[in-house]
């Protein structure tokens, strides 16, 4: 982190995925300095990894990279990726956040993007910006529309042939960095912490995640990017078009065994949105989805529903009981079928498990704030401000405090800013009554 950069700020958001840059721009328009303090190397969050959005097909770039670029280049935000926070505490009118900066083993001051040590490392690494089905660099930027544009040396993997440094042409790269400690301040806080999935190798009766061609929903959306791995949809194991694909909906909700008992929301939605998607990318592929019920439950929903099945997408109404692995790098699924035909197997080239959402960060020992029964940060009070927090000046929104689909963490973002404002604005008058 360069010495001369700022540390004193109104309002500190803590994520940088789709909510967090929503409410910082929405502050930073105000005229109130804004930190964004992002875990990952580049800010954009799970969105910016996506193909298209529902119910609109559109483009999930084209929305999101807008707005990080906005962020990036607006004088009243700044941005600490690659950030871990420690702590989150209030004294008296000032929230105060312990940041550790990760060592990315090249300094960002230096560093002007020019790839030219990704291009010349020798070593290749599982790019899991790919979901796992293509390779990196060690040394590399995470994409192409990354920000900032700044390397990042995988330790793990780097053989210290050095040819990296050699080659760079602002001598950015530094074997020998460390993690570095400082501290934020601001007068209030949004936790826009988003969400994971929940983990594909937890349930043994889906594999554990070692049957190749069982993916998980991010993945796919890899696999359906114009910008993906294989710039067309092939399976795993042996690099062939999939002739039928299955999704498993429900593999990581409403399910006690993985202790996530409530509805993700999304899930049917998503998956909708990619057989619909992968139907026009695999025309003569047959895209089958199981579930147990179907919750299309926005604006548009249900009839984004009603035309996939319109295009010949087959939904089942059975709960997937066990995958296993089949001939010919076939998948097995074998389930109750609810229409009376009991016990059912169906054979599929590729399956997709629509897994649930969970808490992207547990606060607990970080930040006093209080979580509910699902984990997810809890709001005191959900239908007057469900933004509110049982910390004072601290507010939540997006996936953070709960699962919810794009559109509903994009107004949330925007109420969370308006809580935000709304606070700063009450300080600033009661400090001008104690002067008078």
């Amino acid at each position: 982190m360069s010495a001369k950069r700022k540390t004193n700020f109104d309002v500190l958001v803590v994520g940088g995925g789709i909510a967090g840059l929503q409410a910082a721009l929405d502050l930073a328009d105000q005229d109130y300095q804004v930190a964004v303090v992002e875990k990952d190397a580049t800010i954009g969050g799970k969105m910016i990894r996506l193909s298209k959005v529902f119910p609109t097909l559109d483009c999930a770039s084209c929305i999101t990279t807008p707005k990080m670029a906005a962020a990036a280049h607006h004088e009243n935000i700044t941005l600490f990726t690659y950030c871990d926070m420690g702590s989150l505490d209030r004294t008296g009118q000032t929230i105060t956040a312990t940041i550790t900066q990760r060592p990315r083993y090249v300094d960002a001051d230096k560093c002007i993007g020019c790839r030219q040590c990704e291009y010349n490392c020798p070593v290749y690494v599982s790019d899991e910006e790919q979901g796992g089905f293509s390779a990196t660099k060690a040394i590399a930027i995470p994409f192409s529309n990354a920000i900032p544009q700044t390397a990042v040396l995988n330790v793990e993997n780097c053989m210290l042939c050095g040819k990296c440094e050699k080659v760079c042409p602002t001598q950015a790269v530094d074997y020998f960095q460390q993690a570095e400690q400082f501290s934020l301040t601001a007068n209030t806080a949004i936790l826009t912490t988003g969400f994971s999935m929940t983990p594909l190798a937890e349930k043994h009766q889906y594999g554990m995640g070692r049957i190749p061609n069982v993916i998980d929903a991010l993945q796919m959306e890899r696999l359906l990017a114009p910008h993906g791995p294989y710039n067309r949809v092939l399976r795993p194991s042996d690099g062939m078009e999939p002739d039928s694909i299955a999704y498993v909906q429900c593999a990581g909700s409403r399910d006690k065994s993985m202790g996530v008992s409530y509805c993700s929301r999304v899930c049917c939605m998503y998956a909708i949105k990619q057989a619909m998607l992968l139907s026009g990318a695999l025309p003569l592929a047959d895209v089958t989805i199981y579930y147990m019920d179907i919750r299309a439950f926005g604006k548009g929903y249900e009839q984004f529903y009603q035309n996939a099945k319109a295009m010949g997408i087959e939904f089942v109404k059975g709960k997937v009981a066990s995958i296993s692995q089949g001939e010919n790098h076939g998948v097995t699924l074998r389930f109750e079928a609810q229409n009376g035909e009991g016990t059912v197997t169906a054979d599929h080239d590729l399956v997709v498990l629509s897994l649930g959402m969970i808490p992207g960060w547990n606060p607990s020992g970080v930040c006093p704030v209080s979580t509910a029964g699902d984990r997810f940060v809890k709001t005191i009070q959900p239908k007057l401000s469900p933004t509110l927090t049982d910390m004072e000046g601290v507010f939540v929104a997006g996936a953070a405090a709960g699962p919810k689909d794009i559109v509903d963490t994009i107004a949330e973002a925007g109420a969370a800013a308006m809580e935000a404002a709304n606070y700063l604005a009450a300080q600033q008058t009661s400090a001008k009554t104690r002067a008078a």
